[in-house]
């Protein structure tokens, strides 16, 4: 009898449970964040992070997700290391069971974790990494980033057609970044008919630049073009004028990191570089600005902002699956993430190609002294260059 009873209550438990779990809510969903927190590129990640963390704080006062779920943001130093970044990845889709990624940061990091997440069915979304084949990994991979296939080609064009530049030398970091970047603009820029007279490469991690820098002199170009981070770029400034070069120097939207002018600001007056188009000065932007400047005693730069809007347009996503389905499926998520349309972002409307790529233009800048002076908007449509006013 006693055996009966304890196995009448058993059934009982066991058809119970279900009944509960069903009508649980969840509490909290976990995004993740992968970016260099750490080292030489500590800067990057930091202010990028900080964009991501502050829509986070700013949608949790709200309520959160359907006004009850908190968002919690899971970040994960890759120190611009590819297989750092792997690791993180493994943590973050396995132990932390993350619904969607902002990030990585950088490229290299970006083509390693952007395999992993495609197999895995967990959509990424990366402020910062612009490698044109980025989002050929698949359909789980976007951007809020321009595209360097555009960087390179608004380059290329602007720096012959505009800057009348006909000869062109070249320094760049052997990483997945920089190559990119040299390899688009320089495509772009012989189309037009100019020559690159010299192409000089440097390993990650270098800190003398002068022997590439005294060759390019020889070359005899007439500006050098240096799409590289702000640690290299820094260096490659102040080690030229060491060496007495007048040339001028051009860059690409890695110049865009304020913290250049921490490291090189002696030396960056007259560059001219292109990268993200300038925000218009909205009440959504100024607030934006305000707030992330009041949370983190500094002001946010591009990549931050398009952190910011990423994390937006994903609570948007997340707050449409769980009222579809109750549930937060990666691929349910990752279908109307894509599905995006006029978001209005701090940074202007969102779209998204149909390869998850920012539907976006490029701007030109030039510094003076230790301020960068907005100079226009451009594209390239069927190989020409235009201004969008």
């Amino acid at each position: 009898m006693k055996k009966v009873l304890i196995a009448t209550l058993l059934i009982l438990v066991v058809s119970i449970i279900p009944i509960f779990a069903q009508g649980a809510s969840e509490s909290s969903v976990k995004l993740g964040f992968i970016g260099p927190m750490t080292g030489d590129y500590g800067n990057y990640g930091n202010l990028i992070s900080k964009g991501a963390l502050l829509a986070i704080e700013q949608k949790n006062a709200k309520g959160g997700i359907a006004g009850k779920i908190q968002i919690e943001l899971i970040v994960e130093d890759s120190e611009g290391d590819p297989q750092k970044g792997l690791a993180g990845i493994e943590k973050l889709a396995s132990s932390d069971k993350i619904v969607a990624l902002i990030g990585p940061v950088f490229t290299g990091v970006a083509f390693a974790v952007g395999e992993r997440v495609q197999n895995e069915g967990i959509m990424m979304v990366t402020p910062s990494g612009t490698h044109k084949d980025i989002t050929d990994i698949g359909n789980y991979v976007f951007r809020t980033v321009a595209s360097d296939g555009l960087q390179g080609d608004v380059s290329g064009h602007y720096f012959y057609e505009k800057l009348g530049i006909r000869k062109l030398g070249v320094l760049y970091v052997k990483n997945d970044y920089s190559q990119g970047l040299y390899e688009g603009t320089k495509a772009s820029f012989e189309s037009r008919g100019g020559v690159v007279t010299i192409a000089e490469t440097a390993q990650i991690g270098d800190k003398d630049f002068k022997t590439q820098l005294t060759k390019i002199r020889a070359s005899n170009p007439d500006a050098i073009y240096i799409p590289n981070y702000t640690a290299e770029m820094a260096q490659i400034l102040e080690q030229a004028t060491q060496l007495g070069i007048k040339i001028p120097f051009l860059s690409s939207d890695g110049f865009s990191n304020p913290e250049i002018y921490d490291l090189a600001g002696d030396y960056t007056d007259g560059v001219i570089y292109v990268g993200p188009t300038q925000v218009k000065e909205s009440s959504d932007y100024k607030k934006f600005v305000a707030d992330y400047t009041a949370k983190w005693g500094f002001a946010p730069d591009s990549f931050a902002t398009n952190a910011f809007d990423a994390a937006n347009i994903l609570f948007e996503t997340l707050e449409k699956v769980y009222a579809k389905n109750g549930k937060f499926d990666r691929k349910a998520i990752r279908d109307t993430f894509a599905a995006t349309k006029d978001f209005p972002g701090v940074t202007g409307t969102v779209n998204f190609a149909e390869n998850g790529d920012l539907v976006a233009y490029q701007g030109v800048y030039k510094v003076e002294g230790k301020t960068p002076k907005y100079i226009g908007t451009y594209t390239v449509v069927d190989g020409e260059l235009i201004e969008i006013k």
